[in-house]
């Protein structure tokens, strides 16, 4: 695991950025020798949030890389949102990603499904054909990966569950803005799992703030655990793991 800090989060979106349209770049060039042909499309997992507005700025700027020969992943979504509402990650990501750079295929995730496993199932079964290139996620302040929080399963080899997530990151979510109170905020969503985050070759994870510092020394400080109460801390087993931190979400490292 490779950790950056630089002075802001503009600093710091921007270098996720630049390592991620590296890695695509790569990928998409074919340097990857043996596994891929030149016209295969390059998968990559996008991520939401307050975290990523700034690297996602940045990347849909960049130039030089064929989105048409992409095909995107989303991390996750809650139960019961349409697109519609103003805290809908399909609606997040389809302003500040697709409709910038419009992805050859884009796979988002129906969170207002009639039924959420089977929708979990339709997205695991698409992201089983072929590997990931690179997930871009962040760290929530209660150290989750994805909505994976904690105590988080390590183990499934489901690529989407049906979670329920815990107070603390729906406080998360009021806090950031994107509900007005938590009554407001859904109780289930539906996440990428670890294991099939950690499967990605590679990970750029963009984490500013000061209000994750706890998160991230708990999660990736020197000798911290891997352990499913810190789910993030999983990153430190990942052979390509890079994060990206500012000087106030690294406070406390």
């Amino acid at each position: 695991m490779q950790i950056e800090v630089f002075s802001t989060k503009d600093e710091a979106g921007a270098a996720a950025a630049e390592r991620g349209a590296a890695i695509l770049k790569g990928a998409l060039g074919g340097v990857r020798a043996g596994t891929r042909t030149g016209n295969a499309a390059v998968r990559f997992v996008a991520a939401t949030g307050a975290s990523q507005f700034e690297m996602l700025d940045r990347l849909t700027a960049l130039s030089g890389i064929d989105w048409g020969r992409t095909e995107m992943f989303h991390l996750d979504e809650y139960v019961g949102i349409g697109v519609d509402h103003p805290a809908s990650f399909r609606r997040y990501l389809s302003e500040r990603l697709v409709s910038r750079v419009h992805p050859g295929r884009v796979h988002l995730i129906e969170g207002d499904s009639p039924d959420p496993e089977a929708e979990a199932r339709r997205l695991g079964k698409l992201i089983s054909e072929a590997p990931v290139e690179v997930a871009f996620v962040g760290i929530g302040e209660n150290g989750h990966l994805a909505f994976n929080d904690p105590p988080a399963d390590f183990e499934t080899e489901e690529p989407y569950l049906v979670i329920r997530l815990d107070e603390a990151c729906r406080k998360q979510q009021v806090g950031e803005g994107w509900f007005a109170s938590l009554a407001e905020v859904p109780a289930r969503a539906i996440s990428m799992s670890i294991r099939q985050i950690m499967k990605a070759r590679a990970i750029v994870c963009t984490v500013p703030d000061r209000r994750k510092a706890e998160a991230v020394r708990a999660c990736v400080a020197e000798g911290a655990p891997v352990s499913p109460l810190h789910p993030a801390s999983i990153l430190k087993r990942h052979p390509n793991a890079f994060i990206f931190l500012d000087r106030d979400s690294a406070a406390l490292l």
